[in-house]
This record gives structure tokens, sequence and C-alpha cells, in this order.
């Protein structure tokens, strides 16, 4: 639930705080989030921020997205191997 002296203005379906408020009561503004809303972050009266909920991905959406995507030929895999050893190599030193 949302504390009550938190200043929160609807404009439409989304909602606004001030950046000094967000920072008073993220959680609160968290909780928000997680309920589906939007909020839109003001400082000095003009937005500069939204935060909303996050998208939640499946593997299904990653099939999908590279539905249409070439699949990586041996060169890249071979690359990405060398690129591997010389990260694993370099965090050994």
């Amino acid at each position: 639930m949302l504390v009550e002296n938190l200043t929160i203005r609807y404009t439409g379906l989304v909602r606004s705080i001030t950046a000094a408020e967000a920072l008073r009561h993220f959680s609160d503004l968290l909780d928000a989030v997680e309920r589906g809303e939007t909020v839109t972050i003001m400082r000095d009266n003009r937005p500069v921020a939204e935060i909303g909920p996050a998208h939640r991905r499946t593997g299904v959406d990653l099939r999908t997205a590279l539905a249409d995507t070439t699949p990586p030929d041996d060169r890249f895999a071979a690359s990405i191997a060398e690129a591997m050893s010389m990260v694993t190599s370099a965090l050994a030193h």
C-alpha cells in the first residue's frame, strides 16, 4: 500500500511523482510498479524517466525472436571459443 503523504498525480493511465518523492518512497514505488502501474518520474516539472513493469521473457520469446535468423556457422563458434580462452587465461593471471 502506498504511503499516505506520497504525492502522486494521475494523468490519464500513467501516474507521475517527483524525483525526491520517488527517492524517499522507492519501495512503495516498486510495489506500485509490481502491481502493474507505470509511473513517470518528474524533475523540475518535466518528465525524466518512466518506470513500468518488467517484461518477463521466456525461451519461447527467444525462439520467436530468432525464428528468421540464420544459425551461426562453424567459424562463429570457433571465434567465440577463442574469445573465451582469452578471457579465462587473462583471469588466471
